[in-house]
């Protein structure tokens, strides 16, 4: 059986669940929706039931652990995802967040609120931060763990002080699932 390609996001709250809807259905993928909440509703097993019945890849899933430190339930039930057997993880997004218990993890690039690459991570408004090669968030610190071949760096999802806003098309998350589509592989192994 072909294993499913997946997306990780690490952002469960309603502007993440309307923007993540909305790119699935631009780039002809499916989002797990009941994924979204505030800390992630549904233990990791149930997601993978979930990816499993849908009819065609990438499948986007949101992730998170409402800012509960160390390994919470998000991480939790990104970990079961990212780990089984039928599932290839093709990247993660990695959401920004400015929780008093953030954690880090490394991104391989970053997207900065006016849509530019860069090596530094960003802040929760989009804002290149000090530290190259990583990002502060609340549901990052398993991605160090996991194989997960792209790791982008973005801020919060839908915001950005309305850079990443839906009436936009949430160009910011958009790019980022693109790039990872695109460093993948993804193009050429499904045509």
């Amino acid at each position: 059986m072909e294993r499913r390609k997946v997306i990780l996001i690490t952002d469960g709250d309603e502007h993440a669940k309307q923007v993540v809807e909305l790119i699935a259905e631009q780039i002809g993928g499916r989002c797990i929706s009941y994924s979204y909440g505030n800390p992630t509703p549904i233990k990791g097993e149930e997601i993978v039931s979930l990816i499993m019945q849908t009819p065609y890849d990438p499948v986007l899933v949101m992730f998170d652990d409402c800012g509960q430190r160390d390994e919470g339930i998000g991480e939790k039930a990104m970990h079961v995802v990212a780990t089984h057997p039928q599932i290839e993880v093709l990247g993660a997004i990695a959401v920004a967040s400015s929780t008093h218990s953030s954690e880090w993890t490394h991104v391989d690039v970053s997207i900065d609120r006016y849509g530019h690459l860069t090596e530094f991570g960003v802040d929760k408004e989009g804002i290149p931060d000090l530290e190259i090669g990583r990002i502060n968030g609340d549901t990052v610190y398993i991605l160090d763990e996991l194989d997960i071949p792209v790791v982008v760096g973005v801020g919060d999802i839908g915001k950005m002080a309305g850079f990443d806003s839906l009436k936009k098309g949430a160009p910011i998350t958009k790019q980022a699932v693109e790039i990872i589509l695109e460093r993948s592989g993804y193009h050429e192994s499904s045509t």
